[in-house]
């Protein structure tokens, strides 16, 4: 059955036809008003480009996000599980080949990632105040304006906000600082690793190590060459001592964070970690971490991250995935994405800006806090994260 699609909506059809940009279908489409662009969204199907390794997550968007979607707008919503790096480089040859017919329309990404994207122009252009939802997040939050350096310009919307964390099995007293750390897996060899730092999770806890070379968070405020060019051998020269005493004594690293995670719970090492504090949580109820796991944010500092939600400049059903998108920031969505047994993540909401029973429900679920917000650390420019992949393999795994 054909979809009734308004006149706006049509002209931005016909930008697209025309080969035009992303940026000129997104300016033409934020014409129209939210009713419209919700009436032309029904009976659209989308899918969206994700990571798809945790079991938690998956089930938060099957159960959650797609029924909703189905029963509220007629949308039916389908996961394309893959690492960003591979559906940046399926959008770059699509992009190569001025293909306008795009296999996804929503994308989950944030820093070096969303760089990529942005100055290769493979992203659908600015549409962040066409959401009625954005109401309820704080614009005044850095994050809205500014991922990892780059200056966001609306083309992505945050949809979590999480910390890096340490989950640990069987330690009676487990370390609460990078120093401690350190010291923790010299004193107990092969119990610790983390992936290769190609892996969000493996660059993250590099970056730990930035911030424990530098004298302050401060000095790592912006990207700065001659920073790293006078400390950068403390950083390797910390992660050389660290490598003997790791799992297979540095020898090899994990791939994943689920490959990680999967040493951890069978018992070949004795942590995990990663980005989200509370991740732990769905993980044992599921069986998949033991009862005993002990989750630890340091007190010498945890990085804090933001992940967002985007459209590639090829999606087909722009309208849809706008709507998709604006439920996914609402109070009912983020608030749903806060229980452990699924998905157990930071929200991104204001909670000035929230209901004082949603406000209660969502203090109610998050409880004490894993890694205080005063000791998390600031995300780092993008750009260090290059110099991590750029230099990490070399100036350690390569000393062995």
């Amino acid at each position: 059955m054909k979809r009734y699609v308004p006149l706006p909506l049509l002209l931005a059809a016909a930008a697209c036809a025309d080969g035009e940009g992303g940026a000129e279908d997104a300016d033409t489409l934020s014409e129209a008003p939210w009713e419209e662009i919700e009436e032309a969204a029904s009976g659209a199907e989308i899918s969206m480009y994700m990571w798809g390794g945790d079991e938690g997550i998956n089930a938060y968007m099957d159960e959650v996000v797609a029924p909703h979607l189905e029963e509220e707008y007629d949308i039916t919503f389908s996961r394309q599980p893959m690492d960003a790096p591979e559906f940046l480089s399926r959008l770059m040859t699509e992009r190569e080949a001025d293909s306008m017919d795009g296999s996804g329309d929503i994308l989950w990404i944030n820093g070096e990632n969303f760089r990529t994207a942005k100055e290769n122009e493979l992203l659908y252009g600015s549409f962040a105040d066409m959401l009625p939802n954005m109401d309820y997040i704080n614009e005044e939050a850095p994050y809205v304006e500014n991922d990892m350096g780059t200056a966001v310009e609306g083309m992505q919307v945050p949809w979590g906000n999480v910390q890096y964390a340490f989950q640990f099995q069987g330690a009676e007293d487990p370390p609460e600082t990078m120093e401690e750390l350190l010291d923790w897996a010299e004193e107990n060899p092969g119990s610790m690793t983390y992936p290769d730092v190609s892996n969000d999770t493996g660059n993250g806890f590099v970056r730990h190590i930035l911030h424990h070379v530098a004298e302050s968070p401060e000095d790592l405020a912006e990207y700065d060459e001659a920073w790293l060019e006078e400390n950068g051998d403390d950083v390797w020269e910390t992660l050389r001592e660290l490598a003997p005493h790791l799992w297979r004594e540095g020898e090899t690293y994990p791939d994943s964070l689920s490959q990680q995670d999967q040493l951890f719970a069978d018992g070949e090492v004795s942590m995990t970690l990663g980005f989200n504090e509370h991740r732990a949580e769905s993980l044992i109820e599921q069986g998949t971490f033991p009862e005993d796991t002990e989750t630890i944010g340091l007190t010498s500092g945890s990085i804090s991250s933001v992940h967002y939600l985007s459209m590639p400049f090829n999606t087909t059903e722009p309208e849809a995935a706008l709507v998709a998108i604006n439920y996914m920031l609402s109070p009912e969505a983020q608030i749903a994405k806060l229980e452990p047994s699924r998905w157990g993540e930071g929200h991104i909401l204001d909670l000035d800006a929230v209901s004082s029973g949603e406000r209660d429900e969502i203090e109610a679920m998050v409880g004490e806090e894993v890694v205080p917000q005063e000791d998390a650390l600031p995300e780092l420019d993008a750009r260090y994260v290059d110099w991590i992949q750029d230099n990490w393999e070399q100036e350690v795994v390569q000393q062995r």
